[in-house]
């Protein structure tokens, strides 16, 4: 097969990026290891910073977002027993929209099928060739066997366990991990408060989020190698009850728990982000943890940018935009990074941490409540700071 850009991954990072280049008039095939329904039911974030959710408006891939989808103008922080509203629109004038990743991937996949894309499912033995050379390769076994892409350039959007990042000689790893990961559910119950709420409690950790008007998601702090079997339902509502309790009687509405599972925290950055014809994009280059919704927000922002420079290199041989993507891509991201880790220390409690450090989080979350300068930075950062460039070339 000959096409002009080959993307491993079926994931936001790379469907996005065939939208974005098919409206720029550029070929592509994305190649995904699992099959179709997998990857439109698997369950991953759902909090679209203001700027992404423009973007898939511009994509075409919008509607089902928009008559589907959560708005939401604000968000709580609430330790003491107390709940303190972050007001997004109102600091910042930018508001973020609660739609699932899985919602936002099956919109794409039937974008890109119903416009004749080409992307293949159930694709292993993934391999590349040639990146140094004009007609990089990407070999594979498909359903129907042994088969071959050749293109111009090669994306890596296959994810923090996907082959393309280690093709990259050189590649320098920063990497944090957590002393504690997320215990996650996805309930049969209505929300019950219309916006997100973080806890910090002296247990831990515990956000309320939601899914749909009918369907709740929500998260425990645990330690790393904790048991999901330890966990049973009753347990894991009555945690929930006691790390989001206010002194005014707050209570989580229940229901029957429909997923769980454990997650365990980590940072990463990989750089550069690019090598010869092949670039990274999402989770293969940057893993975030999730307290700061940055993950599937920074795919978008990566493919943006690489959506713009591969247009300016076919429509004018501009070769500055793709040299200079890494660069580029990686300010956004190092921000990001720090951002999450930022919130992931303010609302945590680290198991190894003195009564000076779990002091010191709760005078910085007081500071962020009272003050409207370090709220303001919360929700500009949390909303999405704006991009530096249009994702079109023209």
């Amino acid at each position: 097969m000959r096409t002009q850009v080959g993307i491993v991954g079926a994931g936001p990072a790379g469907l996005l990026l065939s939208q974005l280049l098919h409206l720029q008039g550029i070929e592509s095939v994305v190649l995904e290891r699992r099959d179709r329904e997998y990857v439109e039911h698997r369950v991953r974030a759902g909090v679209l910073e203001h700027g992404t959710a423009e973007t898939l408006r511009e994509a075409g891939v919008g509607k089902r977002m928009d008559a589907e989808g959560m708005p939401h103008e604000g968000t709580e922080l609430r330790f003491g027993g107390r709940g303190h509203r972050i007001d997004f629109a109102g600091l910042t004038g930018r508001t973020i929209m609660v739609y699932g990743q899985q919602e936002v991937v099956k919109d794409l996949i039937a974008a890109r099928l119903g416009a004749g894309g080409d992307i293949r499912f159930d694709i292993a033995d993934v391999a590349l060739d040639g990146l140094d050379s004009a007609r990089p390769r990407v070999t594979f076994t498909g359903p129907e066997g042994a088969g071959g892409l050749e293109c111009d350039v090669v994306v890596g959007a296959d994810g923090f366990h996907g082959v393309c990042r280690d093709q990259l000689p050189g590649l320098t790893r920063y990497e944090r991990h957590y002393p504690f990961a997320w215990l996650g559910i996805l309930a049969e119950a209505p929300p019950s408060s219309h916006e997100l709420i973080y806890a910090r409690h002296e247990r831990g950790f515990a956000l309320h989020s939601m899914r749909t008007p009918a369907i709740t998601r929500m998260y425990l702090q645990v330690p790393p190698e904790e048991d999901l079997a330890g966990w049973p339902d009753e347990r894991i509502w009555s945690e929930l009850q006691a790390r989001l309790a206010t002194g005014d009687g707050f209570r989580l509405a229940e229901g029957p728990l429909l997923d769980k599972g454990i997650t365990p925290m980590r940072s990463f950055v990989a750089t550069p982000m690019q090598h010869g014809r092949l670039f990274l994009a999402g989770d293969a280059a940057h893993i975030v943890p999730p307290t700061g919704a940055k993950g599937m927000n920074l795919a978008v922002a990566d493919v943006r940018v690489l959506a713009h420079a591969l247009a300016g290199w076919y429509a004018d041989g501009r070769e500055d935009l793709l040299a200079g993507y890494s660069d580029t891509a990686l300010r956004r991201v190092w921000r990001a990074t720090h951002f999450s880790w930022w919130m992931t220390s303010m609302l945590h409690v680290d198991p190894g941490e003195d009564p000076f450090g779990a002091h010191l989080a709760l005078a910085q979350l007081e500071y962020v409540a009272s003050s409207t300068a370090a709220a303001t930075s919360l929700a500009e950062n949390y909303t999405g700071l704006p991009y530096e460039q249009g994702w079109a070339y023209r």
